[in-house]
């Protein structure tokens, strides 16, 4: 047959085919990491719907390039079939084997309204090369067995059982394993301590005939049932099939929710309150009964109506107890704890089945709390079944209980017979003290010898009070000298007893030894304001002493307090290179030597590790205080000795003199330490006086770090944006994101202030994942207003923490998700310096970055190590030639060789595909030659400095001239 009639033969056959069943355009491949253990691969699935039983799609294209196409066939032949179409790419030397997991029923995102309950999820896996995946046997998934060869890209057609595909993710076997192995284990723990309650309730019911336990044992027994249908127990145990495990699940959220209204009901005895409890109990449990029928028919209805109605138990339940409780019934009290649990339960509930909390953990923690509130439920119940058990038979005098409760209570029996002048106490107080028997019992003068030497006259005066005033009650503490010599702290507490004549016949009460109290109290008493370590005031007691002593000064004008701040120089160095044991004792003979100069009026404190404060008050005339911290310097300056071995140290130190203006502590010890770090920026081994011009000066490196911690949440980081230009045309082409800091006492620091801090302290990734954020936000709203052609782009620095972070690929594909930008606009730039510091890492990196979306630069070109053997290997898209190439101001033969060095520059990278930026440009004529040498691009002073948001937005913006020129034309 001719050409002609040949090819118009193959134009029919393919509108004929395209006709009989629709073809989608090619999927594009995920490629297959041999060290991801799971892989999501819903977000890269393409749905597709034909109208007969067949579908036909494009291949992602394999090693070769080649898009093939291929046409699957619905498994059962019915009409409509849902399809997804997803591929994988093998690139590595290595045979891969993947499980395809599509699991059944999740609570995760299931929805409240008309939950989705399916099990099925897909009925076949078709591979455009290859053998057809083998399907494993799991009984809560739809898991497939795929081989990938090296170096092939496979498309995969998978037929679904219905619209819905929650979840697909892609499994190492092993991994897969394990997580099906712990689950499991979870499983049957918790299946196993459900089963032991309901268990044990029902024996408890069978004990005690109250109506409250078998609510709570039926309660009990629909908890195991729901958490078995939730961890597909029963359809391993029973072979449920999909559509029967849909209906039980339905039917078993029924069953919870009545039995829930049945216990709140029995628990709280409703019944004897207001009949209009018992109506709305019946009606509410036979709309329950009935939810079970209409799971028959439409089961997602039913469970989707069952959420709601356990909603509103648990919150009815709530209020109801509440209120009951402010009416004085015990049983609602005791239940709120537990039944507020409840209610958070629902909440975590309701977030997770619609969505909000996605983790896989959130389902069986909830199962697993849900048997936590039967349990707590469970205790509540045996709390009424038990009561009383065991309380003392038969009826007993007054006398006698109160003999029984000191029994019980442990303490000590006290008794002074006041005629008689004798004292009796039990035998456990003569044995605490190691002391014989009856030693204590004398006059009361005989305890006088036992007592502790200060506490003899509070001793007296106590019982001579009580028998002047014949009333009161004794409540003192007392220390008794035991066998050994040390003393132990005995608590008294006595009332007297008064005879038929008014007067006091004995008085009578109880010991108790609180030595371990009074000790742990002054203990903590101690650890709250002295130093663990060198026994000084601790910075709290150092504050509390500065302000009485500057309170003092304001009333007295002859106390002139004077602060001073001593800080070791170098005792980092010193800890690292004597270790940690040696630091602690320089710094405890750093302390006694301070502490020998001192008088008992000064204070000496440790204000933190080797930064220690003094109120020097003993000195008032000003050459006497420099005099005395010259003193302090010299005596420090001394050689410590240790283990033939000696160390030198020396001390910056700051003073603030006593004056009219001194302010607040907190101001003066500030000032304090801005006068110590004067001193130690300047050399250290100094002693600087305050002066208010060390104010201005920059704040130190410590303070630095405290304030750029907190400089996020205070929202002081902002994003300023420098616009880049394009060269032959002026036009701005795009921007790049600088960060400045606004401190509040600093004014707005530029990021070469502090970035060196934050790559020291890891702020860096925080900053770092702000910017990036910032910047693409910015990016996708001024390409959404100006839709011009080619996209604006943004410029943003990636530091060597960054890079260096495996997160910041799930960084950079998170910012990327949650801001809509043009591919490739979002340019990330990298210096040469840090990507030569390991290439083979840095090209997987910068790879991995450009697959998803990024555009890359290199910044600093030619500064650094030479990277011109790796750069055909890094996917850069642009370099950026830093300011000393692009500046014109060398002379004599350097000014001559500049432009031939800039331009084999700005050739090499055209070469290699990529394009060129030059920044630092501040002069039209330095423009103008990079424009010469083929540059596109250009940024710096000359195009404008780094501006706000709102300032950029006004240059892109057109003016209403010129708007009215682009409408004319």
């Amino acid at each position: 047959m001719p050409l002609r009639s040949f090819l118009a033969f193959c134009l029919v056959l393919l509108a004929a085919l395209s006709l009989e069943a629709p073809s989608a355009s090619a999927v594009e491949a995920i490629a297959v990491r041999l060290d991801a253990k799971v892989t999501d691969l819903l977000p890269a699935v393409e749905r597709l719907r034909t109208d007969n039983e067949r579908v036909q799609i494009s291949t992602a294209p394999g090693a070769d390039g080649i898009v093939r196409r291929i046409e699957v066939r619905s498994s059962d032949g019915r009409p409509n079939p849902n399809w997804v179409a997803f591929a994988l790419s093998n690139n590595t030397d290595e045979q891969v084997d993947r499980l395809i997991v599509a699991p059944f029923y999740r609570m995760v995102g299931s929805g409240l309204f008309w939950p989705d309950l399916g099990n099925r999820r897909v009925l076949s896996l078709t591979p455009s090369q290859g053998f057809k995946p083998e399907r494993q046997s799991a009984p809560d998934a739809d898991v497939f067995l795929v081989t990938l060869d090296p170096g092939t890209t496979v498309t995969f057609v998978a037929e679904l059982a219905g619209p819905n595909l929650p979840q697909l993710y892609l499994w190492q076997p092993d991994a897969y394993k394990d997580k099906v192995n712990s689950f499991t284990l979870y499983h049957g723990i918790v299946i196993g301590i459900a089963g032991l309650l309901a268990l044990f309730l029902t024996i408890l019911f069978v004990v005690k005939g109250s109506v409250m336990f078998p609510a709570a044992a039926a309660l009990a027994w629909a908890v195991l049932g729901y958490i078995g249908l939730d961890f597909s127990f029963w359809s391993k145990v029973f072979g449920l099939s999909p559509v029967a495990e849909q209906f039980w699940r339905a039917a078993g959220e029924a069953v919870l929710t009545a039995t829930l209204l049945v216990f709140l009901f029995a628990y709280l005895n409703l019944n004897r309150w207001h009949v209009r409890y018992v109506h709305v109990a019946v009606g509410w449990l036979a709309f329950l009964a009935a939810l079970v029928a209409v799971a028959l028919l439409d089961a997602p209805v039913a469970a989707g109506i069952a959420r709601l109605s356990l909603a509103a138990v648990a919150v009815a339940g709530l209020l109801l107890v509440i209120w009951l409780s402010q009416h004085g019934y015990d049983r609602a009290v005791l239940i709120i704890p537990t039944w507020l649990l409840l209610v958070v339960w629902v909440v975590m509930a309701g977030m997770t089945v619609a969505g909000v909390v996605t983790n896989d953990l959130v389902a069986p923690a909830l199962s697993g709390g849900l048997v936590l509130i039967v349990m707590l439920i469970g205790f509540t119940v045996m709390q009424h079944a038990f009561a009383g058990v065991g309380a003392v038979q038969g009826s007993a005098s007054d006398l006698e209980r109160r003999a029984l409760a000191l029994a019980g209570s442990g303490y000590i029996v006290w008794d002074w017979d006041v005629d008689s002048d004798r004292i009796y106490v039990s035998p456990e107080a003569e044995e605490a003290l190691g002391l014989k028997r009856h030693s204590l019992e004398t006059e009361a003068a005989g305890w006088l010898e036992v007592l502790h030497p200060g506490d003899r006259d509070r001793f007296r005066a106590t019982l001579d009070g009580i028998i002047d005033q014949r009333r009161g009650r004794i409540d003192q503490d007392f220390r008794l000298r035991a066998i050994d010599g040390h003393y132990l702290t005995f608590n008294l507490r006595a009332r007297p007893v008064v005879g038929a004549d008014g007067e006091v016949v004995r008085c009578i009460g109880a010991l108790s030894d609180v030595t371990g109290e009074r000790v742990a109290a002054e203990r903590l008493l101690h650890d709250a304001v002295r130093d663990n370590l060198t026994g000084l005031a601790n910075r709290e007691l150092f504050l509390d002493r500065l302000d009485q002593a500057l309170t003092f000064a304001k009333v007295d004008d002859s106390l002139r307090p004077t602060v001073m701040m001593i800080d070791i120089d170098r005792f980092k160095q010193v800890n690292v290179s004597v270790g940690m044991a040696v630091g602690d004792s320089i710094l405890l003979t750093v302390a006694r030597r301070l502490m020998r100069l001192l008088k008992p009026q000064d204070t000496l404190a440790r204000i933190s590790g080797d930064q220690f404060g003094m109120i020097l008050l003993s000195e008032r005339d000003p050459e006497r205080i420099t005099t005395f911290a010259d003193t302090l310097r010299r005596s420090l300056r001394a050689p410590i000795t240790f283990a033939e071995r000696e160390v030198f140290i020396t001390a910056s130190i700051g003073l603030v003199l006593s004056g009219p203006d001194l302010g607040k502590r907190e101001d003066v010890l500030k000032d304090a330490e801005l006068a110590m770090y004067f001193a130690k920026r300047i050399g250290g081994d100094r002693i600087e006086v305050f002066r208010p011009a060390m104010r201005q000066q920059k704040i130190d490196r410590t303070s630095l770090e405290s304030d750029l911690r907190q400089a996020l949440e205070r929202d002081e980081i902002i994003v300023r944006y420098q616009p880049v230009v394009r060269l032959h045309d002026r036009a701005i082409g795009g921007f790049e994101a600088f960060m400045r800091w606004r401190h509040p006492t600093l004014g707005e620091l530029a990021a070469a202030d502090f970035i060196h801090v934050a790559e020291e302290t890891g702020v860096i990734l925080d900053l770092g994942l702000f910017m990036l954020e910032r910047a693409a936000r910015q990016l996708g709203q001024w390409q959404r207003i100006l839709k011009v052609e080619p996209p604006l782009f943004m410029t943003v620095n990636v530091s060597s923490r960054q890079l260096l972070r495996h997160d910041l690929i799930q960084d950079l594909k998170s910012v990327l998700a949650r801001n809509v930008v043009a591919p490739g606009s979002l340019k990330l730039e990298v210096t040469e310096a840090l990507a030569m510091e390991n290439p083979e890492y840095a090209a997987v990196m910068l790879q991995r970055m450009r697959d998803l979306g990024a555009g890359l630069v290199m910044d600093d070109f030619g500064v650094g190590q030479s990277a011109l053997a790796y750069l055909p290997r890094l996917p850069f898209d642009a370099i950026k030639i830093d300011q000393r190439f692009t500046r014109d101001t060398a002379k004599g033969p350097a000014r001559a060789a500049r432009p031939i060095i800039v331009g084999s520059m700005i050739d090499l990278a055209h070469q290699l595909g990529m394009e060129v930026l030059a920044e630092g440009l501040e002069k039209e004529t330095e423009a103008g030659e990079m424009s010469r040498l083929g540059c596109e691009y250009g940024q710096g002073t000359l195009f404008g400095e780094p501006l706000t948001a709102e300032e950029c937005r006004a240059l892109l913006e057109p003016s209403p001239a010129e708007e009215r020129r682009r409408r004319s034309a």
